[in-house]
């Protein structure tokens, strides 16, 4: 097995990426979605056994889908593939985006609008980097490279949470995080209002990032925040302080079922610092939230 699985990953990375883009992208928003054959280990008494995940294009040959397909695998099934990949590799423009096709959810008109965001985004920040290519070259060059991948939070009987990152970098370096969180038992998007009974929740958990905040400040003067209360931020202009987060900031739920609140960078400090979390303690939100069945 460990042979088959060398040349099935040698046989990947032999795969040539598509030339024409539109084409590509045509062809996969009408693609239909395609069963996965799951195979399953029994687990021997006492232990638990292990999830293993492959990330593959869905542009390969019928016989090396069939292949991996074929795999035995131990735990959950493929959730996430890489669709398909847009790339750009100059000696000063450089672009690598990897789009995420999610599979196996229940509700299908879920699933089809996910995975064509997925795609559209990726096609627009694609576009937009080569027009930005063009105009530098025009303009007498420069640098400019675009990174965009995804990554799995949580994946669990419950609650299936994907990150989408983008680092672009021109002058100075910026990475976005996009996340999405899924209920499989409901099979429904989350937002952070539906976690909560109120609004209350905006002041309560604005208060507790300001406090994590200045806790991390005190353990370590590297750690800048964009807080009112903090030396050297006398000067900042109001609006960029950090005051609340917004009613639909950008959350996910980790393997511990905890609530994590995700802030681009330079959203609410200084580039060095780059994407910063905060993880929630339930205590402190376990009065707001609806119910126990997402937040432990």
């Amino acid at each position: 097995m460990d042979k088959r699985l060398e040349e099935l990953k040698a046989e990947y990375k032999n795969l040539p990426i598509p030339e024409n883009l539109d084409d590509v992208v045509q062809q996969a928003l009408t693609e239909q979605p395609q069963q996965k054959k799951t195979f399953r280990y029994k687990a021997l008494s006492g232990l638990v056994a292990a999830a293993a995940i492959f990330a593959v294009s869905v542009n390969v040959s019928p016989a090396l889908a069939k292949s991996i397909s074929d795999i035995p695998v131990i735990g959950s099934i493929v959730k996430v593939i890489t669709f398909t990949e847009f790339n750009k590799n100059e000696k000063d423009y450089n672009a690598s985006i990897k789009v995420p096709k999610v599979s196996n959810i229940e509700n299908k008109q879920l699933e089809s609008s996910l995975n064509q965001k997925y795609l559209s985004e990726s096609k627009q920040l694609y576009q937009e980097f080569t027009k930005e290519m063009e105009k530098m070259k025009e303009s007498g060059g420069g640098h400019l490279s675009v990174d965009s991948g995804f990554e799995v939070k949580t994946d669990d009987e419950r609650l299936f949470s994907i990150g989408r990152y983008v680092v672009k970098t021109q002058a100075s370096a910026a990475e976005t995080i996009k996340y999405d969180t899924i209920d499989k038992k409901k099979q429904i998007l989350l937002t952070l209002p539906i976690l909560f009974k109120s609004d209350n929740y905006i002041n309560t958990i604005s208060e507790n990032i300001k406090d994590q905040m200045r806790q991390e400040m005190k353990r370590d003067p590297n750690k800048v925040y964009w807080l009112s209360d903090s030396p050297g931020n006398e000067d900042l202009n109001p609006e960029d302080l950090f005051n609340s987060i917004s009613a639909k900031q950008n959350f996910y739920i980790n393997k511990d079922h905890k609530l994590v609140i995700s802030f681009d960078e330079y959203e609410v400090a200084p580039g060095y610092m780059g994407a910063v979390e905060f993880t929630i303690p339930t205590k402190v939100i376990a009065k707001e939230l609806v119910g126990d069945g997402y937040i432990k």
